[in-house]
């Protein structure tokens, strides 16, 4: 979701509309089946101003960011998609658009924005026999596509926790969740995408390109592959299949998840905290994920969910599954060694983890009954009046002892409970793949980091955003304020777009945003961009450029 230069138009690709790390659903509302697919040449409304319905369309999950179009485009179908961004180029209007919502940049609501494109009602999730592969439309919200792919077939995608993503913009970033261990990113099972291109001469086309060899649009394909949203065109299909089965039955053509798995939820509390049990509890996370982060490791199989939340906040909370009971018990055993912390049930919500304490002691689970409920809980989406900060990092190696005494300290001292470090687990299958395989190009971390603040009023936006930027510049220092590549970090998600690395007083390394990003893919995506979109319709404030 793009927010153009001055120069140019501001338009965007539906894929970037799921970028950020949004909130989920309810359980109920994420369980409905997704739609049917709309008519090939199906079109939705203009929604103006005077609309009821407008209001709730002129902004995201990050409520820091309004748009105020002339309408807001509902579109049905790439038809439809053609079509609008034909006419926004001829009446040169500035373009964004969005599938779920999820940007917590300013790409696709802004007081720029003149039209806003609205992929949300292109849901359809399916079986494609002529193509022998799954389709996805941008606006299916991630639980509705497991529910569909699993319930159908008894396969899945390794997509995020976040219910209500679009599909769109999760998949472009690369996509990553609670199953990549076991089977990689979302990417890694992508077989092809549908674009509207602009084309040139203000004359948009429909593409289909495919990850076929001889496919003279391929490299659209890699592109797509954690390229990121905005930059190349409007994604109104995906298609999934795991490479290497294009002969099976379509019940194998895509992962299928552990029956059962084992979750466990703990709560340590700050109360017993002190700067050398924090220390010594992320270091044994983090000790553990490099021994476990190889595509053969012994514990590929568990993923861990782990808020490390603010002292007001009371508590961090910590969740983790595996199909293996014993590798979970080994685990728990491994984080807690030498803390002298006590664990106590989850009692309350902590972020995207619901209240657990019946999972104290490990429980077994169907696998879609785990995953309905991590992810239940929605932090932002409840709160109609949430404001969102959030940063980024992949760690190839632990924690440095400078990074997490200044971990402590910022959460130690903020006064703003909704403050957390999230980490996440990485590697195992995704790390399987080469850099350059796909445009996701971090495939050799072993956990992923997240800064995030919520607040709820406006006049905290300068205080809050700047509490931020210390916090992450601060356990950064030692590499000039961001996590460069090469290291013990390897960049940021591009998914959790982030601004400020393309400010030099913030980023100081001397190292590009776009390397933070892509590393060395960035010049590949420039070749994509001039093919494709060479006069830049498609811009936002960290967009691939020509």
């Amino acid at each position: 979701m793009p927010n153009l230069d001055r120069r140019g138009f501001l338009a965007a690709s539906a894929v970037a509309a799921g970028a950020g790390i949004a909130g989920p659903l309810t359980a109920t509302d994420a369980a409905a089946s997704p739609a049917p697919a709309p008519a090939p040449g199906a079109a939705g409304p203009k929604i103006l101003p005077s609309d009821a319905r407008y209001p709730s369309l002129q902004t995201g999950i990050n409520r820091r960011h309004v748009a105020r179009p002339e309408h807001v485009k509902m579109v049905r179908s790439a038809r439809d998609a053609e079509d609008a961004l034909r006419e926004a180029i001829a009446r040169r209007k500035r373009v964004s658009v969005r599938s779920g919502g999820h940007c917590l940049a300013d790409f696709t609501c802004n007081p720029e924005v003149e039209v806003l494109l609205d992929f949300s009602e292109m849901t359809g999730v399916g079986y494609d026999e002529r193509r022998r592969a799954f389709y996805v439309e941008p606006g299916a919200h991630l639980m509705a596509v497991y529910e569909a792919l699993y319930k159908g077939w008894g396969v899945t995608l390794p997509g995020g926790v976040c219910h209500s993503v679009g599909a769109g913009g999760h998949i472009s970033g690369g996509g990553y969740g609670l199953l990549s261990r076991d089977f990689g990113l979302v990417v890694d099972h992508l077989y092809a995408v549908e674009v509207v291109v602009p084309g040139s001469g203000g004359r948009p086309r429909t593409v289909v390109a495919t990850r076929e060899a001889g496919d003279p649009h391929r490299e659209l394909w890699w592109a797509h592959t954690g390229g990121g949203g905005g930059n190349f065109g409007l994604i109104t299909r995906y298609w999934f299949r795991t490479p290497g089965t294009e002969h099976a039955p379509p019940e194998r053509q895509l992962p299928a998840p552990p029956a059962r798995l084992h979750a466990s939820a703990i709560d340590l509390s700050w109360s017993e905290l002190t700067e050398d049990r924090f220390v010594r509890l992320l270091q044994n996370y983090g000790a553990w994920h490099e021994r476990n982060s190889g595509p053969d490791a012994p514990g590929r199989h568990l993923s861990t969910l782990f808020n490390a939340n603010a002292r007001r906040f009371g508590s961090l909370a910590h969740y983790a599954q595996s199909s293996s009971r014993a590798t979970l018990d080994q685990y728990l055993a491994a984080l807690l060694d030498g803390t002298g912390l006590t664990p106590r049930p989850v009692e309350r919500p902590s972020g995207e983890l619901a209240a657990m304490p019946n999972l104290f002691t490990p429980r077994e689970l169907p696998w879609l009954d785990a995953a309905r409920m991590v992810g239940s809980p929605n932090p932002v989406w409840a709160n109609p009046l949430a404001r969102v900060g959030l940063k980024s990092a992949y760690h190839r190696r632990n924690f440095t002892g400078h990074q997490l005494k200044a971990a402590y300290r910022h959460l130690s001292q903020t006064g703003n409970p909704d403050t957390s470090l999230v980490l996440l687990s990485f590697g195992g299958a995704i790390n399987a793949h080469g850099e350059a395989d796909t445009a996701a190009a971090q495939r050799d971390s072993v956990f992923k980091v997240l800064y995030q603040a919520i607040w709820s009023r406006r006049q905290d936006d300068e205080k809050e955003t700047a509490r931020l930027r210390a916090f992450y510049g601060d356990v950064y220092a030692e590499t000039g304020g961001v996590p460069v590549t090469g290291g013990v970090t390897d960049g940021c998600y591009i998914n959790y777009p982030d601004t400020d690395l393309a400010d030099p007083a913030v980023n100081t390394s001397g190292v590009p945003w776009h390397e933070l990003f892509y590393k060395g893919g960035y010049e590949r995506l420039r070749a994509v961009k001039r093919a494709y979109d060479p006069h830049a319709v498609f811009r936002h404030k960290l967009s691939v450029a020509p």
